[in-house]
C-alpha cells in the first residue's frame, strides 16, 4: 500500500493536486451486469417496455454519467473526456444484460471512475425502465476491466 493521498496533514479529506502530473492518453474500461427474468429480457429485445427503448436510454444515461462523474464523486477532478462508448451484450444463460463502458481522455488523471460511473448509471437506468415488469432484478459485478495511461501504466483484470 502506498501513501494515502486524499488526506491533508490534519487527517481531513482533500482533492489531490495533479498540477505536476504528466499529460498522457488515458483509457479505462468497466463492466457490470443486470440480471433479470427471461420475460423481462424478451421485452427489452422486443422494444415493448412501456417507458421506451431501454438500451437507448441506458446508453445516453451512461454517457451523461461519465461526463458528470466529477459532480457525483467528491474527490474526482472534472476531465475533458475525448470519448465514451457504452455497449450492451444480451445473454439468455445467465439471463442478463452485460454493460461495458470505455472512456478516454488526454489529461493528468485517469478515467476509471468515469467508466465505473457510466456502467453503474446505465445499470440503474435499465432497472428503472424495467421495474414495473420485474422488481427483483439484480445489479451485479460492477468492475474495472482495464486501464492505461499515467504513471501506474497498464492494468488488466484477471479473468475468472
Amino acid at each position: 500500500m502506498g501513501e494515502l493521498t486524499h488526506f491533508n496533514e490534519q487527517g481531513r479529506a482533500k482533492m489531490v493536486d495533479v498540477t505536476e502530473k504528466a499529460v498522457t492518453h488515458r483509457r479505462a474500461v468497466a463492466a457490470g451486469e443486470v440480471h433479470m427474468a427471461p420475460e423481462t429480457l424478451q421485452k427489452i429485445k422486443d422494444g415493448t417496455m412501456k417507458k421506451g427503448d431501454v438500451l437507448a436510454v441506458a446508453q445516453v444515461a451512461g454517457i451523461q454519467a461519465a461526463k458528470h462523474n466529477w459532480e457525483l464523486i467528491p474527490m474526482c477532478h472534472p476531465l475533458p473526456l475525448t470519448g465514451i462508448d457504452i455497449t450492451f451484450a444480451l445473454s439468455e444463460e445467465p439471463c442478463m444484460v452485460e454493460i461495458q463502458a470505455a472512456v478516454t481522455c488526454t489529461g493528468v488523471t485517469g478515467v476509471e471512475m468515469e467508466a465505473l460511473t457510466a456502467v453503474s448509471v446505465a445499470a440503474l437506468t435499465i432497472y428503472d425502465m424495467c421495474k414495473a415488469v420485474q422488481k427483483d432484478m439484480r445489479i451485479d459485478n460492477i468492475r474495472l476491466l482495464a486501464k492505461s495511461g499515467g504513471k501506474s501504466g497498464e492494468y488488466h483484470a484477471e479473468t475468472v
